[in-house]
């Protein structure tokens, strides 16, 4: 679905305020998805305008197209810890429980994301929901594995598909060569257990369940943002 002018403006102003956290000589987190595209987007004019040295780690290939467009210096865990991480959420509950995967990347995400000193969670008024569920879980699999991983995740009340890409024929392939089963749960009573629970399924390599490390939560609105 296409942002409108109004979900476009919101998403920038969160991506735009979490460059605000931003300082000299951090490494960050880039993550993945239209809103975190914002902050991507101001890191780089804040390294052109003010000079400010930094590193990014993305958290995809997306990612990394965007930060390479505005000249953001790439590193990897490897070589660096990680300062701030930076990630959009398909769903936040008010306990900062995630649902991320909408774009097939929470895998690295995931990595990048917990390992980070900070966390700063960037979302638009609509991802804000009570408790998770209304998104399905994104649970990266192993092509191998996806059969077996469907009828466990039957047996533990999910209705499942697997997620089939729009301009090409066949399932999506994640950035880690793997395909991805949306879990659609009728309700979610314990994240935590949860994201434990699906990575336990031989098979799995993650799911899209994030229930530690958020620090803040930027929410954008049309005039501004609201800071959880």
């Amino acid at each position: 679905m296409k942002d409108t002018s109004s979900n476009s403006s919101a998403k920038k102003n969160a991506g735009y305020k979490a460059a605000e956290y931003v300082e000299d000589g951090m490494v960050l987190g880039l993550g993945t998805g239209s809103t975190t595209h914002f902050f991507i987007e101001k890191v780089g004019m804040r390294i052109k305008e003010e000079g400010i040295n930094v590193m990014g780690i993305p958290t995809s290939f997306q990612s990394l197209l965007i930060a390479k467009q505005w000249n953001i210096p790439i590193t990897t865990l490897e070589e660096h810890d990680i300062d701030l991480s930076v990630d959009g959420a398909d769903e936040v509950d008010s306990d900062f429980n995630l649902i991320k995967g909408g774009g097939a990347a929470h895998t690295k995400e995931k990595i990048v994301d917990y390992a980070a000193d900070k966390f700063i969670v960037i979302v638009d008024e609509s991802k804000v929901v009570d408790e998770l569920g209304n998104f399905p879980v994104p649970v990266e699999v192993l092509p191998d594995a996806s059969r077996m991983v469907i009828k466990e995740l039957e047996d533990m009340g999910a209705s499942c598909e697997i997620r089939m890409a729009q301009r090409k024929d066949g399932p999506v392939i994640t950035d880690n060569g793997n395909f991805v089963i949306d879990a659609k749960f009728d309700k979610i009573e314990s994240p935590a257990h949860l994201e434990i629970d699906l990575n336990a399924i031989p098979g799995v390599v993650e799911n899209g369940i994030f229930s530690q490390m958020v620090d803040k939560v930027i929410i954008g609105t049309d005039d501004g943002t609201k800071e959880l």
